[in-house]
């Protein structure tokens, strides 16, 4: 049994839809698919989640937004008219908007998860219903219904271990199921999202639950890259990594899963192919376990912008006991969390996701560091890019890191700061964020040069 997700360019309009019902309906192990809501049919268009998300804001802002709802329905109105069904599915659609504008707006969170997943919710109703107009056996399936469960935390949902053993009981079912992915439900029946990107997380923790053979992700690329395509001419494809190497590379910036997304599945060992929609018959990337590692020890270089360094200095540092504990205490006062800690002897700097920063809790973590910790020196430096190396073949290779400073200096761009995690999984670089694609493109050349296709 397969479980098939369908990103939202892959769903974005009836043509690709058709595309989609084409490839299920080949292999009949693909017997549950799990769909994300309607994505941009060119570069200039809008995706159905913007579309709610500016519905949903607009009520909350004025108490009305016909305008917002009308962009919405007509969406779906043309995808539906597209795949020649009536009305009517219209029709329980605009119901279904109308009721979720009617929740209670006393609490943001909870009333904007309301909003957001009706993208996923209803364009699962399509497909359902496409598919029983060609007269083939399928039912849409609530993820209450299917008892996915989750924590009520809106918009960080975190799956609960009891929705495994109902998950599983969807292998009794007949024909096929369409899941609406992004949300599952509290154990009080409230509607609850994953982090945007979550129908990653759904097809994982659904491929998991019902113990699949091969949980397949549909997207817009033959296969994972060894670099951002749109930074580096034609990179190689990379046809096997594994489960870590594929985290690394998604926590650094690749596009392709979101980084929480294969968590359930490695837990269970379950095999992931990505493949493309718009050409199916190609064999993708397997995301497995364990592979080998002759051809290439490093798979893949990608970079994320927008980290801030807290950089902290204080002479003796490292004889004084909890220094570091205290620091973090300070961060984590202000609802922060952290990347990296790189460390000196008398100084140490924390990487940060400069979202979760503003003025003054960057002043207030600056005062505090300076009186409890009695620092010589603290500041912030901001517009750092982490530009990582990934592959687990790199542990047992010797040279990687000065291949890779060599590699960034010949191109005259400075390393602000080096990291690598005790698993030897991952190597990271701070630098400039205008840097960024001219260091991918460096290391690019360094490790991938004279490689074709990895393995």
């Amino acid at each position: 049994m397969k479980v098939a997700k369908f990103g939202g360019s892959s769903l974005a309009s009836a043509e690709q839809i058709k595309k989609v019902v084409d490839i299920i309906t080949s292999d009949t192990d693909r017997r549950i698919v799990v769909v994300s809501a309607p994505g941009k049919r060119s570069d200039e268009d809008t995706k159905v989640t913007d579309l709610l998300i500016r519905l949903g804001e607009a009520q909350l802002k004025n108490g009305h937004a016909e305008e917002e709802l009308a962009a919405v329905i007509e969406r779906y109105r043309t995808i539906t008219q597209g795949l020649s069904l009536n009305e009517d599915i219209v029709n329980t659609i605009e119901d279904d908007l109308r009721s979720r504008l009617a929740y209670q707006t006393s609490n943001d969170g909870q009333f904007m998860d309301q909003i957001k997943a009706s993208g996923e919710d209803n364009n699962a109703k399509v497909i359902a219903r496409y598919l029983q107009s060609l007269g083939i056996n399928a039912d849409y399936v609530s993820p209450e219904e299917a008892g996915l469960f989750v924590s009520d935390t809106p918009g960080n949902a975190q799956i609960l271990d009891e929705a495994y053993d109902h998950l599983y009981k969807l292998r009794e079912r007949k024909g096929i199921l369409i899941i609406p992915g992004f949300f599952g439900f509290s154990k009080e029946g409230r509607l609850v999202t994953f982090p945007r990107g979550g129908s990653d997380i759904t097809g994982s923790i659904v491929a998991a639950g019902i113990k699949a053979d091969l949980y397949e992700n549909f997207t817009d690329v033959d296969s994972v890259y060894a670099a951002n395509p749109k930074v580096v001419d034609k990179p190689v494809a990379i046809k096997r990594m594994t489960y870590r190497e594929m985290r690394e590379l998604s926590y650094a910036g690749f596009a392709v899963f979101h980084d929480e997304a294969l968590i359930p599945a490695f837990r269970k060992s379950i095999p992931v192919c990505v493949k493309n929609t718009n050409n199916p018959k190609t064999s993708g990337t397997m995301i497995i376990s364990k592979r080998e590692y002759s051809l290439n020890p490093v798979i893949g270089i990608a970079a994320d912008k927008g980290f801030s360094s807290i950089y902290v200095r204080k002479y003796l540092m490292n004889r004084e006991v909890g220094f570091g504990r205290r620091l973090l205490q300070i961060i984590e006062d202000e609802g922060i969390s952290y990347e990296h800690i790189p460390s000196g002897i008398d100084d140490t700097s924390v990487i940060l996701d400069e979202s979760q920063l503003t003025p003054d809790k960057e002043e207030r973590i600056i005062d505090r560091i300076m009186q409890e910790l009695d620092a010589d020196d603290a500041y912030f430096e901001k517009g750092l890019a982490m530009v990582m190396l990934v592959g687990e073949g790199m542990h047992e290779t010797v040279g990687i890191a000065a291949r890779a400073s060599t590699a960034l200096s010949e191109k005259g761009i400075n390393i602000e700061m080096i990291n690598q995690g005790s698993s030897e999984v991952s190597l990271a670089f701070g630098i400039k964020e205008k840097d960024v694609n001219e260091a991918i493109r460096s290391m690019y050349e360094e490790f991938f040069s004279t490689k074709e296709v990895l393995q």
